[in-house]
């Protein structure tokens, strides 16, 4: 009752109140936003920013490599190409194999849906990368138990998935694009397969990298404070890296 009285009092001084806020935060005035060279309905590049240079995603994923480099070694599997196995992995690697959907990847040593592929024998990896394909897959809790069953114990899965993303419709990957992740619903997926102690999560990215990235802007387009800036209300990727238990 007090509340929605103290409420019908302000209501008439409100526009004067949200005005002095926003000079006293240095934001500007409704109608008055300079949005400059992305003042556009079609994004300046279709392309995440390939085009430009490193896509703002790639960015974060590359460096999440990296710091987890250690944990890519031994027998390591890797979706699509082993680009990030031998760049990451480097002498740590004692084996590899590249796993496609299809049978059209001549780099594929592993042909499979990660959804159902019993053909996998069990705990046969050191480690997984598994990044940006878990948005692919219709059924994204049967992949991580897969994932998980292929893994030997003490293994990694090094994950990473899409949050504020472009869907690339006219992509290669557009007719497969099914989802986008927060961190809440990546850590209950990997629940279901994988202990809560053995998983390690981290949003990554700001309001002004995801509106970069879904300009097809690039990581050279913007500073090293800019990209490093974390907000987890504006997630471009979410990372994890989880173990199987020992």
């Amino acid at each position: 009752m007090l509340r929605s009285l103290f409420k019908s009092v302000l209501r008439p001084f409100r526009p004067g109140i949200e005005d002095t806020r926003r000079r006293v935060l240095g934001l500007p005035a409704v109608g008055a936003v300079d949005f400059g060279d992305l003042r556009r309905t079609a994004p300046i590049s279709r392309k995440f920013g390939v085009d430009r240079g490193l896509p703002v995603d790639r960015f974060y994923v590359e460096r999440f490599l990296a710091l987890e480099a250690d944990s890519i070694q031994g027998q390591v599997l890797e979706i699509g190409e082993d680009t990030y196995t031998r760049r990451f992995g480097g002498e740590r690697v004692t084996g590899n194999d590249v796993l496609h959907v299809t049978g059209d990847n001549s780099a594929a040593t592993i042909v499979a849906d990660l959804a159902d592929a019993p053909h996998i024998p069990d705990g046969r990896f050191d480690a997984i990368v598994f990044t940006q394909t878990l948005q692919l897959i219709f059924d994204p809790p049967a992949a991580l138990q897969t994932l998980h069953r292929i893994l030997k114990p003490g293994g990694a899965l090094l994950v990473t998935v899409p949050g504020i993303s472009p869907v690339a419709t006219r992509s290669v990957w557009g007719p497969t694009w099914y989802w986008s992740f927060t961190e809440a619903s990546l850590r209950r997926l990997l629940a279901q397969t994988f202990e809560a102690r053995d998983c390690r999560l981290e949003t990554h990215g700001n309001v002004l990298a995801a509106v970069a990235f879904l300009q097809g802007l690039a990581a050279e387009d913007l500073t090293a404070d800019e990209l490093s800036s974390r907000d987890p209300d504006y997630p471009i990727i979410i990372t994890a890296l989880a173990r199987k238990t020992a």
